[in-house]
């Protein structure tokens, strides 16, 4: 299989859950800019979205979206516990929490990456983005992680997400309890090898 990425964007997730579950992956550069891969191919033509992640598998046939990803490698390999069974209670709490992150956490924080959005606009974006932290804050007092003790695909997405805080100009440290989640699962080794493999860490 191959993974589409960019080093630090959205595509870390799914590259955090492939080493979690232990599935061997290419990992395939992206340059979001020119829309070129590492050889220089349209990745226009690859994907027509033109975004990362984006997974090839061994016989052709291709997923798009990070939460669909992370699923679909969790379900590779059951016995990690990256995502509980389908069809149970605990794993449409896992898409439920997948989908606020996609669309309460990411998209927000994601917005805050254009240059061209005037302040004022990025100052609304950043309350609003306070107020999920604040909920992600009360929902993992107490906890490990977002589902209780596993971790699980749901916990890479947030984390890769946090991440972006420090280049948007948003403290992290006014949420003790994200940011001790944050360092938790930067700590895991399965997260530092993916780190090391994007080039994020040494």
């Amino acid at each position: 299989m191959k993974l589409y990425y960019s080093p630090a964007a959205c595509s870390l997730s799914p590259h955090i859950a492939a080493r979690e579950a232990g599935v061997a992956l290419d990992l395939v550069k992206v340059d979001l800019e020119t829309h070129r891969t590492a050889d220089g191919a349209d990745f226009y033509a690859i994907n027509p979205k033109g975004y990362v992640p984006f997974l090839v598998l061994d016989d052709g046939s291709a997923l798009s979206e990070g939460p669909a990803i992370v699923q679909y490698l969790a379900d590779r390999a059951p016995a990690s516990g990256l995502a509980p069974a389908a069809g149970t209670m605990e794993r449409y709490h896992l898409q439920e929490w997948l989908n606020y992150i996609s669309t309460e956490v990411h998209k927000g924080m994601g917005a805050l990456f254009d240059g061209a959005m005037p302040d004022a606009y990025k100052a609304v974006i950043k309350e609003r983005i306070g107020k999920r932290f604040d909920f992600l804050t009360r929902s993992l007092e107490g906890r490990q992680y977002l589902m209780g003790d596993p971790f699980t695909v749901a916990d890479g997405y947030l984390y890769t997400v946090l991440g972006w805080t420090k280049w948007l100009g948003i403290d992290l440290a006014q949420w003790p309890v994200l940011s001790a989640y944050v360092a938790r699962i930067g700590a895991r080794p399965k997260v530092v090898e993916a780190l090391k493999a994007e080039g994020l860490v040494k």
